[in-house]
């Protein structure tokens, strides 16, 4: 699995978490995941 790859799986994986009714202080899981899906979209233009 390519770094690209993993690092849409790990905006998968936030962004379902986002979803479900669960308390988190601090940052929201859905604009990380939102960024990890931008990072692994813009991954060939930064290496």
């Amino acid at each position: 699995m390519t770094i690209q790859g993993v690092f849409y799986l790990i905006a998968i994986i936030l962004l379902v978490l986002a979803a479900l009714p669960v308390a988190t202080r601090g940052i929201s899981l859905a604009l990380l995941g939102a960024a990890f899906a931008l990072l692994g979209y813009a991954w060939p233009v930064l290496t």
